[in-house]
């Protein structure tokens, strides 16, 4: 064997590892429950299943914070709501505080973004082409547009970001902000379907994005985009080729509801149904055209959400609220290196998905992130991954162990009585046990992360 044969063999044999892409998939509002698999809920979303196929299902993962600007932010900075210094929706991600798309960005990735962001959420100003703040993120490139109803307060007259500048030059801007005005009358009993037509949706329009993106990454390059749909978030806007799918379903009533009639709560669920399954049909497209490029086998692919939606259970809509709808979302992970077709109950947390994106391209997680790595859970060399997780927003904070949960601060009034529920024989939080256990409140209360 010659020596430039033998040196080229020897190369090759030491040479790291291709770095992986990762394609991270984040709706808006997307509960934990709302996907295949749960009883009482008929949603059909192949697509998460055939990532689940690949990778693990997890069915225990949290939120840092069940509001969009703090838990994008924690999880862009993997940091837990204390840490992270946005504290609410009123708090633009702070410019000093590295994120996870930098340090991935620093270490030769093109690090692509599209969708709602809400990194600057007390800032209702996106740049018409959504790319202001971009670079200081720590992105290469992107789109980063409105949510549901921040387009409408700040681009009805005149557009202060891609989406809205989309409709205006459309012509389309007028009937979208009217029928918009007309559902914050009726909340979420307004089902009628929107009269944009189907490629202006903003759900579509996003994916159109992303696969641009995907397209236009250079070759060679190791890649992460992150997709941040709008969905399944209220107003319950369905599009009239949604509208004709599947409205026999019928769904299991809220628990302990109080606002709407059954036949409305039924309605209001089909057409949060037909937004989740949407967002699986473009979850779909965007799987194809990494397919196209040639890339699936070197892709980890994630779904998640940002926060749940508690749909009229204890009487509550939206989040922002410590229940489970509100602070437990859907995850699911596939791709190389991964134990294909697990499910885990391990204690998560939304934060960890950048440490796990980190460490499979081989670089370390800052000392400063409370963010963990799931890649022993993934790679199946652990089967457990926190003892506890914990979530807050402004005066309450939530700590969980998986069975026991404690609320502490939650109520009309600052400073409200602790709250304990057993999740195994109380899933749906109902009864509190916290003047009978005591000691247990003390040992869960003394996890609650301290400001």
């Amino acid at each position: 064997m010659s020596l430039t044969r033998r040196a080229f063999l020897q190369s090759a044999a030491t040479a790291p590892p291709r770095r992986p892409n990762f394609l991270f998939l984040l709706p808006d509002q997307h509960r934990f429950d709302w996907i295949s698999g749960f009883e009482g809920i008929p949603v059909e979303t192949p697509n998460l299943d055939a990532i689940a196929a690949r990778g693990v299902r997890f069915s225990h993962a949290v939120v840092a914070s069940p509001l969009c600007a703090p838990s994008r932010a924690c999880l862009a900075a993997g940091k837990e709501y204390d840490q992270c210094r946005v504290r609410n929706n009123g708090d633009d991600y702070p410019l000093d505080q590295k994120t996870y798309y930098s340090l991935l960005r620093e270490a030769g990735y093109h690090v692509a973004a599209c969708g709602k962001l809400d990194l600057h959420k007390a800032t209702l100003d996106w740049g018409l082409d959504g790319k202001r703040l971009l670079k200081e993120w720590g992105f290469s490139d992107g789109v980063d547009n409105e949510g549901k109803g921040d387009a409408i307060a700040s681009g009805a007259v005149s557009p202060k970001g891609p989406y809205m500048a989309y409709l205006h030059a459309r012509g389309l801007a007028a009937a979208h902000v009217e029928d918009f005005q007309r559902r914050s009358k009726q909340g979420y009993a307004a089902t009628w379907s929107t009269p944009l037509p189907e490629d202006a949706y903003c759900d579509n329009w996003i994916a159109e994005n992303g696969l641009a993106l995907l397209r236009a990454i250079p070759a060679g390059r190791p890649w992460h985009l992150v997709v941040n749909f709008t969905g399944p978030h209220n107003p319950m806007d369905i599009t009239f080729r949604m509208d004709k799918l599947r409205r026999q379903r019928r769904y299991r009533q809220p628990d302990a509801p109080g606002r709407y009639e059954p036949e409305v709560h039924n309605t209001i669920r089909q057409n949060y149904t037909l937004m989740v399954e949407n967002i699986d049909r473009l979850c779909g497209l965007l799987l194809d055209e990494v397919r196209r490029r040639g890339e699936m086998e070197n892709t980890i692919v994630v779904f998640s959400s940002d926060h749940g939606e508690m749909l009229g259970d204890h009487n509550r809509w939206g989040k922002s609220v410590p229940f489970e709808p509100s602070v437990r979302v859907p995850l699911v992970i596939g791709g190389p290196g991964i134990q294909a077709g697990r499910k885990s109950d391990a204690l998560v947390s939304l934060i960890d998905v950048g440490a796990t994106f980190l460490d499979f391209a081989g670089l370390p997680v800052p000392k400063d992130m409370a963010a963990r790595s799931l890649r022993p859970l993934l790679e199946g060399k652990s089967a457990r991954h926190r003892d506890y997780v914990t979530s807050g927003l402004n005066s309450w904070r939530m700590v969980s162990n998986g069975r026991y949960k404690l609320i502490t601060g939650f109520g009309e009034k600052t400073g409200g009585p602790p709250l304990l529920f057993d999740l195994e024989s109380d899933p749906f939080e109902n009864r509190d046990l916290s003047a009978s256990s005591p000691r247990l409140v003390k040992t869960l209360s003394e996890l609650i992360p301290k400001a």
